[in-house]
């Protein structure tokens, strides 16, 4: 294998890793994550969320696609050793929602939608400011998830990983009562 395909094969495996840990993370603090100046903000998954384990030819993937919410197949996949492979991220802060999709093996994030900017224009006002409004929102969306990954970095790479595995698997079996 050359350094190339393992990069990436690690690249892949640390990103499964991560959107596994956020969804565990997620859940057990009804969804409220805290910035480092103190703003907090909610983060869940829902409707969309693949699962995949295995190699080779033996992968095999469980997908929702759930408007209620059900995600009762992606938690068997869980269970059964699969890790989250996409899913669709809701960030809220206050009455501003963003929703983006985020795929484990390289972080792409797909289908970006920000709070409306709603700017009525009026005569003297900045006609870049709907612009400048929108860049903001993006950025605040991925300062929020460069947040939650330096979370999740900073226990991945610390002592700490061992315990939280363990408290993960204690959640996953929780959940099947």
């Amino acid at each position: 294998m050359d350094l190339m395909m393992l990069a990436e094969r690690e690249n892949t495996l640390l990103g499964q890793d991560f959107l596994t840990w956020l969804w565990y993370k997620s859940e057990i603090q009804d969804g409220m994550f805290e910035l480092e100046n103190g703003e907090r903000f909610m983060l869940y998954m829902e409707q969309r969320m693949s699962v995949q384990g295995g190699d080779g030819e033996n992968v095999d993937t469980a997908t929702v696609n759930s408007a209620s919410g059900d995600m009762t197949e992606v938690l068997y996949g869980l269970r059964t050793g699969k890790k989250v492979t996409r899913c669709q991220l809701k960030m809220e802060i206050d009455e501003n929602l963003w929703q983006v999709q985020v795929k484990a093996e390289d972080f792409a994030m797909s289908g970006l939608k920000t709070p409306k900017v709603e700017m009525k224009d009026e005569e003297g006002d900045d006609p870049d400011a709907k612009f400048l409004e929108k860049i903001y929102l993006i950025e605040k969306c991925i300062t929020l998830f460069d947040h939650v990954f330096k979370e999740f970095i900073t226990i991945r790479i610390s002592d700490q990983w061992k315990d939280e595995v363990s408290r993960f698997q204690s959640w996953l079996r929780e959940g099947e009562k």
